[in-house]
């Protein structure tokens, strides 16, 4: 099933709902008992293609938005600010006039929520949990079958169980040639977690996106960036 749109911090991004399969259960469980550690890093599936030219050394930018992006300018520059520190990490320096610049870089940002499913094998009949018994409770509504089965008054369940979503943040860079406007480097990150988007990991993903610059590995690949202290 799909959901609507929605927004990163007022940038459009898209959701995109769907069930995952039994086949991903110990995938979510690692996530779900990750998720109840202070996190030390943010780790990110990247590709990136290019390669830079040899020729070419990093310079002056300016950033370059899309129509879409022109009229949300308040929250695509919240975007930019995230992606600004892996820049000039990698030495290129902002500026503000596009005459002065020798590239320009175009960025986006996406988010993908995917409902997950929990299968509760031993519950009371009809998917009716007790805990969760009160309207409002945020998981009071549970899609089950059910019902009793034997004598003796004994009995099973089935019920699924809805659960904080999946969700992907996805990243997008590419930085042109001010002057023909020709792609010189493209990339692209991906960040997984469950439960809500957390804003403040945009800078590590930015992070992870640039990896490797100028020359980046060949093929998808995994990206770990340690948090600051501060941040732990």
């Amino acid at each position: 099933m799909r959901g609507g749109r929605t927004l990163l911090s007022g940038v459009v991004g898209r959701i995109r709902g769907r069930v995952r399969g039994l086949g991903l259960a110990a995938l979510v469980a690692s996530a779900s008992l990750l998720a109840g550690c202070a996190a030390t890093h943010v780790v990110s599936q990247v590709s990136s293609y290019g390669p830079w030219p040899e020729a070419r050394k990093p310079g002056a930018y300016v950033f370059e938005r899309l129509p879409s992006q022109a009229v949300q300018a308040a929250d695509q520059a919240k975007l930019e600010t995230a992606a600004e520190p892996a820049l000039l990490k990698r030495g290129f320096h902002r500026v503000e006039q596009a005459e002065k610049a020798d590239y320009t870089v175009q960025i986006d940002a996406n988010v993908r929520t995917e409902p997950r499913v929990r299968y509760d094998p031993l519950l009371v009949p009809y998917g009716m949990h007790p805990g969760y018994a009160a309207p409002g409770h945020p998981y009071f509504w549970r899609p089950g079958v059910g019902g009793w089965w034997g004598t003796g008054g004994s009995g099973l369940s089935l019920s699924l169980a809805l659960e904080p979503p999946w969700v992907t943040l996805e990243v997008r860079l590419l930085i042109r040639d001010r002057r023909d406007g020709r792609v010189l480097y493209e990339t692209q990150a991906a960040h997984d977690r469950v439960g809500a988007v957390d804003e403040a990991v945009l800078p590590y993903v930015f992070e992870a996106a640039l990896d490797g610059f100028p020359q980046p590995p060949q093929g998808r690949r995994v990206v770990t960036v340690p948090l600051p202290e501060a941040r732990r």
